[in-house]
């Protein structure tokens, strides 16, 4: 038998039950340290950051700055940037990690299943062909191959080298 250690998991497994204090979306972008935090690219109304329990290596989530948690409530322009800030993230998936598909999506209200009911979110899932095995059924684990400070410098090269292409620098 073989084992599969993901020590980083346990963070996740003790605290499944606990939410903690404050809100990850306003407290992470309020500090200054964006590699600590895994905020991968800034922009006016919202960001886009690193999952810290991920579904696959990639997984990112983007979010308005602005505290709420009904779509209906952000302006247009918080909307506009939302969607952009998706684009965001797919491309820098595209460069780092070249997966084969998306699931893209958000869980509105604590009875869909949102963890941070209270801070409007989007998942940005990168998926591949097999990236489901065994493990996930039997076992009810995820393996995820890429520690999330690697993911981060991963991505964050693959997007500065995308907006190097695109300003012509």
């Amino acid at each position: 038998m073989q084992h599969l250690w993901a020590p980083w998991r346990m963070g996740y497994v003790t605290t499944a039950t606990e939410q903690p204090k404050g809100c990850i979306f306003c407290d992470k972008p309020a500090a200054a340290d964006d590699e600590a935090n895994q905020i991968l690219h800034r922009g006016d109304l919202a960001f886009v950051m690193l999952n810290a329990f991920p579904y696959n290596s990639g997984h990112l989530l983007v979010a308005p700055y602005r505290h709420l948690s009904n779509p209906l409530h952000l302006t247009p322009q918080e909307s506009s940037e939302l969607l952009y800030s998706i684009r965001v993230a797919i491309t820098a998936l595209n460069g780092a990690l070249r997966p084969e598909g998306y699931n893209i999506g958000a869980n509105i209200g604590k009875v869909s299943g949102a963890g941070y009911a209270d801070h409007l979110h989007v998942h940005v899932v990168p998926r591949w062909s097999g990236d489901t095995n065994f493990m996930a059924v039997t076992a009810e684990t995820r393996i995820v191959p890429e520690s999330l400070e690697a993911s981060f410098r991963r991505l964050k090269r693959a997007l500065e080298e995308q907006q190097q292409a695109e300003t012509g620098q």
